[in-house]
């Protein structure tokens, strides 16, 4: 992202920092810095300083935002984020299997992005819904539950599907992850 802000940029920044009394205005990072990950796809080093100076707070603590959260892509991911949960719960019911399907049905390694960058694997805390495991998140907002290995297998190809219809130009509406066959 380029050092200098856009004017639609600072809109969207002004109207999350509204929310907060004018001397809290650091308290909007969380959502200064989503909205730089909406636009570029991850928040780098550049966007990081660019959040710190316009909020008025040290670097260090946006830098420590960005790494907290999973959330934020430190690189550029592929189109699709598949994010897996391998904490305890879902280790127990097939998290760490549904992850090393995902690898091997994907050919990469978590924390890496397919060949023709449509898909990044990534590992990841508490998705918060044990009930349901295992669980994972496409694109960080769509929660898909009891993924087990047919049903792992359903969404890549229902995502790859999604992909070909939107690079053929379909004139309808785009399909994003949230269209993903992930439902129960």
């Amino acid at each position: 992202m380029s050092a200098k802000m856009s004017l639609a940029l600072r809109d969207r920044f002004e109207r999350e920092i509204a929310k907060y009394p004018p001397a809290q205005r650091q308290s909007a990072v969380i959502a200064c810095l989503a909205i730089v990950q909406q636009m570029q796809g991850y928040i780098s080093a550049e966007s990081e300083e660019m959040v710190a100076q316009y909020l008025g707070m040290p670097s260090m603590a946006v830098h420590e935002v960005v790494t907290f959260y999973n959330m934020y892509n430190q690189q550029p991911v592929g189109k699709y984020k598949l994010n897996v949960c391998t904490n305890l719960p879902c280790q127990l019911r097939g998290g760490s299997a549904a992850l090393h399907h995902l690898e091997e049905k994907l050919g990469v390694s978590a924390g890496e992005t397919t060949a023709d960058g449509l898909f990044t694997l990534q590992e990841c805390e508490c998705l918060g819904a044990c009930a349901d495991a295992p669980v994972m998140l496409v694109n960080d907002r769509a929660m898909c539950s009891f993924m087990h290995t047919e049903r792992l297998d359903e969404l890549v190809a229902g995502l790859r599907a999604l992909h070909v219809v939107v690079d053929a130009g379909d004139s309808g509406s785009s399909p994003s992850a949230e269209d993903a066959p992930c439902k129960p």
